[in-house]
């Protein structure tokens, strides 16, 4: 079975960005999608960690977020992502083409 917190399910962890990437990908089926780690941009700010990781923007489309309100859409994604807030993601910018 594979893990839902690699990539590969060898166990070997694929980093965050590509974990979200996956997520997204796998829940929301985006016909475009760019996730970037802006984690440098919070250097000793609330939540940022040394390790990176913490603070992302996604810019993500899809037909799924046609027709549904803005709020709607962040629910989904927040769904979608809510294994890598409870691990460690601390702030998520979001824009999104609906």
């Amino acid at each position: 079975m594979t893990d839902p917190n690699t990539l590969d399910g060898t166990g070997s962890d694929g980093g965050r960005e590509q974990r979200i990437r996956a997520a997204l990908e796998r829940d929301l089926h985006p016909s475009r999608l760019e996730v970037i780690d802006e984690s440098h941009l919070h250097h000793g700010h609330a939540g940022w960690s040394p390790e990176g990781e913490t603070h992302f923007r996604i810019r993500i489309a899809g037909e799924i977020f046609s027709g549904r309100s803005r709020v709607e859409c962040h629910r989904m994604i927040n769904k979608s992502l809510a294994p890598e807030f409870e691990g460690g993601l601390h702030a998520l910018a979001m824009e999104i083409d609906r």
